[in-house]
């Protein structure tokens, strides 16, 4: 029998290099005593014989029936040149022809030099190829040209690194593909001539950009136009396995490029866009502008597009681009947002129905910002998470080897731009960008991959950057050296020329006739441009607020749906032990919507959830502790005592006509919030909630916050109903848990863009949610941040009637009950929000025997839009006020109090003074020591139920 057949055969297959060597030397022990290899070798043997490799050197027994002993120094070479092999795979890339002009740091290579393993040519051609490569094609005669075949595969202009994946069979599959003999890739010829056309369309887009605008800035893609082919070759082998959407999100070097040669955006738009703005009596610009409309639009390289490519009868593949900010890598998770939202089914209760083969998602990097922005490592956490894995994604790194000024060994720590994506075992393909049809087998390759596994992988296209950061910047002043070699380089669409000219496979007449075909498709869009004025009516379209107020949305639900809902709540499987602690609280509600009894504020929230479901509106909901809540008022999510097992009482709602997605997020805020925008967007028809586990933590979001969901609407026509949950309010805990940053919230409040609330009841909380869930995938959708209670949660004063639910609405603004019954009594009138509200309730209490006519209380219960109407209405039922009196919590320059002055002093009768109560100015947002605490807290109240008071200025000791 043949060696390879042997090895083929049985149990030999998993024996090769090293492997095999071991297995000959324990053969050899078991020929001079059995006893000394373990039972199963002695097996093993005493079943099949010797190894191969024992086999094909014709080992002979001699005529006393002994086999002479193994050549041991055959056997150490045959180790070794394993190890030589796997140190090939390992770190071939060292020495790979990835960098097109040669501007990076010489690596150690001396593990892929056979002496380093005293191997000579000689000492490997003695040994059979199949010893030292397992999966040696027949052309391959022995070990040195093994090595020399595997050096080629791996040390060329493709080089990988798959050592670092831990599954066997991920690794093996990937080193397969690699030495199957698929590289390098052999396209056909229309093949070939359809890369150039597409590298000639880019490079030329470019040049043409860069002659007709002079100086305007477009971060041009030079230097690695092959990305171009590349996403498009990635896009259309996804297309080819049916998936329904591609999500693409990148920064914005090549946007442009890839705006018109992969989402088929009109080269007559973006001309447009360089020219002038949709609307001539505007200023130009280099945005899209519009704000003579109500928005006010974005640059041209910040905006994305959507095209649908049809793929037979009746299936049509979506690709969205998705918008993205000068903040680079922050649009990573808001496209994984997309795609978990696009693979999911949510027409029906319990969890929404995942097919990961439904939608992909494709990510790409800048090679300074991959490594340097830790949104990008947040974002590949979510790779295995239940709440956020999408299948995986394919990323491609456009590594121009500079980040604006930046080199990389000033710019990360690491030896590669993407070994970051080692920790998270995504195998890395770095590819030579000046090698087209190397990037389309790594596009293949990549494919291929992510269908078959559903994980990551990235793709490192390393080119160069042919101008500065952007086109009016000169690179020369900091990189001369650089860019003297990047001046006299080819481009890549000029060494392909050359390469199919000399190779016969088109004539030097066929490429030009090629390249003036391009360059001819520029020039007659630039001239229509020029013609004529080129509207585009989707610009014009109104989206921000008209100043008109829009009619409330029923929210109430009667008592009798209510009492049945609360009853389906409160029943769990058979079997099924709740914790003993939590079942007598859950059991408490089973009659709190008797007469005579009050719903707390997580009991208000599920009811909300629920009712929500029945009328078909599915819901997500994310956070850290989702699933119990931080102050562990929701447990939606229970545990079996017993044996740990779980259920979710929403999950079997019988009135629930939607999915109900709950899920704990890992220790992250910006990219999970960015997830949750995305989802959000991609799936407008979503109640979509995110809960900060303490409403400060929110500060780690704030880019997400600050460039996508207070802005993604007036930017970039985004619509997005987004809840986020923020625990808010001064109790005590110092400076760390007290602030949701209220005053940021309220100073990014501009053209209507979001709902700003601090609540003060539970039945206020069920109709905001509930008017929130009315509101998604229609014009009036918008975020909505709420400043979610801590220690109300449980506060009586907190918990409402069930008339509260089933009757009225969401009210913006609540009057203190039992005050202001005889106005012309009143003198001040105290505006406040949220929990000091209940304190000043409570005090009012404790306070009841003395005479409170002269005072009335309006809690503000939405802060933005400002409620002016609401507030007029009450202040012209008081003709002898003296004074308004704003009371927070927080300090004077934190909280609503600098946002909401100029708006109460504009409504406030003449004569009447708009005075402040609370903490003064303060650096830090609380005190850290609880009676420092105290004592503020009880001045502030103090200060306020005192009529001496009026138009006095407090003091807290400034």
């Amino acid at each position: 029998m043949k060696t390879l057949d042997r090895m083929a055969e049985g149990p030999w297959q998993k024996y090769h290099g090293p492997n095999l060597g071991y297995i000959q030397d324990q053969y050899e022990k078991y020929l001079q005593n059995p006893d000394e290899v373990e039972p199963g070798y002695r097996e093993l043997f005493a079943s099949w014989g010797p190894p191969p490799f024992l086999e094909n050197n014709e080992k002979k027994a001699d005529s006393q029936g002994q086999v002479a002993p193994l050549d041991r120094n055959l056997l150490k070479k045959s180790v070794d040149a394993g190890k030589l092999v796997w140190n090939i795979r390992t770190y071939g890339h060292l020495a790979a022809d990835i960098d097109p002009i040669g501007i990076g740091e010489e690596a150690d290579t001396r593990l892929l030099q056979p002496e380093t393993y005293q191997l000579s040519q000689a000492d490997l051609a003695a040994l059979p190829a199949e010893i030292v490569w397992e999966n040696a094609p027949g052309d391959v005669k022995n070990g040195w040209e093994a090595v020399q075949r595997l050096l080629k595969l791996y040390t060329g202009t493709i080089a990988y690194e798959f050592s670092h994946i831990h599954d066997e069979e991920e690794r093996n599959w990937l080193n397969h593909q690699v030495e199957s003999g698929r590289f390098p890739v052999s396209l056909s010829a229309e093949e070939r001539r359809d890369l150039l056309k597409k590298l000639l369309e880019a490079e030329q887009f470019e040049e043409f950009l860069h002659r007709t605008f002079v100086g305007a800035k477009r971060f041009s893609v030079e230097g690695n136009e092959a990305l171009v082919p590349l996403l498009d070759e990635i896009v259309r082998e996804l297309a080819e396995v049916d998936v329904d959407s591609i999500l693409i999100g990148m920064a914005h070097r090549g946007r442009l490029n890839v705006l018109a040669h992969v989402l088929g955006k009109d080269y007559r738009k973006i001309f447009s866009e360089f020219m002038h703005s949709p609307n001539k009596h505007l200023v130009p610009s280099e945005g899209s502008m519009g704000i003579n409309y109500g928005w006010t639009g974005d640059v041209k390289y910040h905006l994305g597009a959507d095209r649908f490519l049809k793929k037979g009868e009746g299936h049509d593949v979506r690709i969205t681009l998705a918008n993205n900010p000068s903040h680079l890598e922050y649009v990573n998770p808001v496209v994984e947002g997309f795609a978990r939202a696009a693979q999911e089914d949510r027409s029906q209760p319990g969890y929404p129905k995942q097919d990961v083969n439904k939608a992909a998602s494709i990510q790409i990097h800048g090679d300074s910002a991959f490594p340097g922005e830790g949104v990008v490592a947040e974002t590949l956490n979510f790779n295995k998470l239940p709440g956020y894995r999408t299948g995986g994604a394919i990323h491609i790194i456009v590594n121009n080897r500079i980040g604006f000024t930046t080199e990389g060994k000033d710019s990360r720590s690491t030896h590669y731009a993407s070994d970051l994506a080692k920790g998270y075992e995504i195998p890395i393909i770095h590819v030579n960008a000046d090698d087209p049809e190397a990037c389309i087998a790594v596009a293949r390759l990549a494919s291929e991959y992510r269908n078959k596994f559903k994980k990551s992988i990235l793709i490192d296209l390393v080119g160069y950057r042919k101008y500065g950061h952007n086109e009016t910047d000169d690179p020369e002043t900091t990189q001369p050296l650089i860019y003297q070699k990047v001046k006299t380089h080819p481009t890549v669409s000029t060494i392909y020329m050359k390469k199919l000219v000399n190779e016969q496979a088109l004539s030097q007449e066929e490429v030009d006739q090629l390249k003036d075909q391009v360059v001819q498709v520029l020039k007659d869009a630039y001239d229509n441009v020029k013609s004529k004025e080129l509207s585009d009516s989707a610009l014009l379209e109104l989206n921000a607020s008209d100043g008109k107020s829009r009619p409330e949305p029923a929210t109430n639900i009667s008592a009798e749906s209510l009492r049945g809902i609360n009853r389906e709540l409160l029943k769990w499987p058979e079997g099924f032990t709740v914790y003993p602690k939590l079942k007598r609280i859950l059991e408490r509600r089973s009659g709190a919507l008797n007469e005579g009894e009050k719903v707390d504020w997580g009991h208000a929230e599920t009811l909300a959830f629920a009712t929500i479901l029945s009328d078909g509106k599915p819901i997500r909901i994310t956070g850290q502790d989702a699933e119990r809540a931080t102050f562990a008022h929701r447990n939606l999510v229970l545990h079996d005592s017993v044996n740990g097992s779980t259920f979710c009482p929403l999950h079997r709602l019988p009135q629930a006509k939607a999915s109900f997605a709950i899920h704990n997020s890992p220790l992250t805020e910006e990219a999970v919030l960015g997830f949750e925008y995305g989802y959000n967007v991609y799936s407008p028809e979503t109640l979509v909630i995110w809960e900060a586990q303490y409403g400060d933590f929110v500060n780690c979001a704030q880019v997400i916050i600050d460039q996508f969901i207070s802005a993604g609407r007036s930017k970039w026509r985004q619509k997005s109903s987004l809840v986020m949950l923020l625990p808010h309010g001064y109790e005590g805990n110092g400076p760390e848990h007290s602030s949701a940053r209220l005053e940021r919230f309220l100073q990014l409040s501009g053209e209507d863009n979001w709902v700003v609330a601090n609540l003060s009841s539970a039945a206020q909380y069920f109709h905001l949610l509930r008017r929130q869930a009315a509101i998604t995938n229609t014009e009036d959708a918008r975020p909505l941040v709420l400043m979610a209670p801590k220690s109300l949660i449980r506060n009586p004063r907190v918990a409402s009637p069930v008339h509260a639910f089933s009757e009225g609405g969401f009210q913006k603004v609540l009057e203190q009950p039992g005050l202001g019954n005889n106005p012309k009594k009143v003198e001040r009138l105290i505006l406040c929000s949220g929990k000091v509200a209940i304190d000043l309730e409570d005090a009012l209490d404790k306070q009841k025997d003395e005479d409170q006519s002269w005072l009335h209380i309006l809690r503000v219960e939405q802060l933005y839009p400002f409620p002016k109407e609401e507030i007029s209405r009450v202040l012209q039922k008081f003709p002898n006020l003296k004074e308004i009196l704003w009371v927070q919590e927080e300090p004077q320059n934190m909280g609503s109090w600098f946002f909401m002055e100029p708006r109460i002093r504009e409504i406030a009768p003449q004569g009447v003074e708009v005075r402040y109560n609370g903490r003064p100015e303060r650096s830090s947002p609380a005190s850290g020591y609880q009676d420092v605490h105290a004592y503020e807290q009880q001045t502030i109240i103090s200060f306020a139920l005192n009529r001496k008071t009026i138009n006095q200025q407090i003091s807290l000791g400034r």
